[in-house]
């Protein structure tokens, strides 16, 4: 059952189908992405809900590093484009034999990534913060 499809992106072309983007060049590579970049396969699929699912099986397989087996070249390795396919192919029929655990982890994923991201603009604003610190403490120092 192929339920979506894999190509290289060209960088002028847009997408009508629901899609992500998939890096693939660089020890990220694997990597789904939401928007594009020059080094990038683009993964369409047949819905919204279905590029959801994959886009989370691909996360999945990034962060577990299943993608670095396939990596090839010794100055900047890349991943190719049929290695990507049978990898995909592979997980999402094994994914969809486990799809109420594959669910659970989405979501456990998605809480993390969120959480993620409220601590990293945690920690930029007390980057932010120290800074003024500093510099109202040099301003001061100046006026007298």
């Amino acid at each position: 059952m192929k339920t979506f499809r894999i190509k290289t992106h060209r960088l002028p072309l847009t997408y009508s189908k629901p899609h992500f983007f998939i890096l693939n060049k660089g020890l990220n590579s694997g990597k789904p992405l939401k928007e594009s970049c020059p080094n990038c396969f683009v993964c369409t699929t047949t819905g919204e809900i279905h590029r959801d699912f994959m886009h989370w099986l691909c996360f999945g397989l990034w962060k577990s590093k299943s993608f670095h087996y396939f990596l090839k070249g010794s100055v900047i390795p890349f991943i190719t484009l049929g290695d990507v396919k049978t990898h995909l192919e592979k997980s999402e029929s094994i994914a969809s034999n486990n799809f109420e655990r594959l669910n659970q982890s989405i979501q456990a994923l998605k809480s993390l990534e969120l959480n993620e991201q409220k601590l990293k603009l945690t920690l930029k604003l007390i980057d932010t913060a120290k800074k003024a610190i500093f510099q109202q403490l040099m301003y001061k120092s100046d006026a007298f």
